[in-house]
């Protein structure tokens, strides 16, 4: 979100003032059935076939426009248009945030369901991961992949059409790297990203369908890495418990679900973030609202707003219409007997 937004808007002070625009059919109204007092009587019209045709005034139509002219500029004058000029100054304590997404064969399994069709662990995780995206408007977000080691997919950005595109989920894939699962290697690159950043509140979420089987850094101390960082970690597993088979370069390959829940947990607490468990798409998004919910951004605005006057423009045409009128009245138009 930029540090400022700008809006120009022209406004009418006294709107109302228009309605005496409607004096002017009834001023041209009154102007037509009044004459001017004759100079000379005559008893009869009959000796002035003789003196030909009479001259019409020079003015015209162009002394009734002009009239008229002035009366409409009067009235524009009075409306008191104005340029509103309003700046919206916006100064926020954003959140910097990498979601941390597991990307190993496990995450084949179809055991969520996206309108009535059912997917996989992995396409459920993103379409929940794009909507809560869409609602983070002024954090940084970036986009881990961690199989058997993690994979930067996207790094820390504002950028939602990054983030939502072939940059970012795009490259989160099943295969990106060779297969495992680091979640304290994966915490550990996290937390180097997100080190020495200058947000206010630094915020890992880790959603995992396994156990920590790769990697040199385990989980646990991965967590007091973070928490030495200053850096939240909620960590959610995803998927429901059974036997299924995926497909790997060697073939199917038949695995039991596993998870290690005491650990994400210890995670969580050491780290000062949640632990939450997904066994549908629901619940899943549940998970990131609460989320959503619980790291809020602090912003604060301040409006500043500037009128500049018009009324001076129409009221100077006005005293030049009147001005010229006059002038005519004395002159060009001026009617001879």
């Amino acid at each position: 979100m930029p540090p400022f937004l700008a809006e120009t808007t022209f406004h009418l002070e006294h709107p109302w003032a228009l309605l005496l625009l409607l004096l002017l059919p009834l001023l041209a109204l009154l102007r037509s059935r009044s004459g001017h007092q004759s100079s000379v009587t005559f008893s009869s019209l009959h000796i002035l076939e003789h003196m030909g045709k009479m001259a019409k005034g020079r003015a015209g139509g162009f002394r009734l426009a002009s009239i008229f002219l002035a009366i409409t500029c009067l009235v524009l004058a009075l409306t008191r248009p104005q340029w509103i000029n309003k700046t919206e100054h916006i100064s926020e304590s954003g959140i910097e945030m990498i979601l941390a997404i597991d990307v190993s064969r496990s995450m084949q399994v179809e055991d969520f369901t996206i309108g009535g069709q059912r997917v996989n662990r992995l396409q459920a995780a993103k379409k929940v991961t794009r909507e809560f995206i869409q609602s983070r408007d002024t954090d940084r977000i970036g986009i881990l992949a961690f199989a058997g080691r993690p994979y930067l997919a996207s790094p820390l950005t504002l950028s939602k059409s990054w983030l939502e595109g072939t940059h970012g989920l795009g490259r989160v894939r099943i295969g990106l790297v060779e297969d495992g699962t680091a979640i304290g290697s994966a915490i550990a690159a996290a937390a180097k990203r997100l080190d020495k950043r200058p947000a206010k509140s630094k915020v890992v979420v880790l959603l995992t369908d396994g156990v920590n089987n790769s990697g040199k850094l385990s989980p646990i101390e991965a967590a007091k890495l973070a928490k030495t960082l200053g850096i939240k970690v909620y960590t959610i597993a995803v998927g429901t418990y059974g036997d299924y088979v995926v497909q790997t370069p060697l073939g199917p390959q038949r695995l039991q679900q596993e998870y290690d829940e005491e650990t994400l947990k210890e995670i969580a607490q050491i780290a000062q973030g949640e632990y939450y468990r997904a066994q549908d798409t629901s619940g899943l998004q549940k998970i990131f609202e609460r989320i959503d919910e619980m790291e809020k951004t602090e912003v604060k605005k301040r409006t500043t707003v500037h009128a500049a006057e018009l009324f001076y423009i129409p009221a100077m045409c006005s005293l030049i219409f009147g001005v010229l009128t006059l002038v005519g009245d004395e002159t060009v138009w001026r009617r001879f007997p």
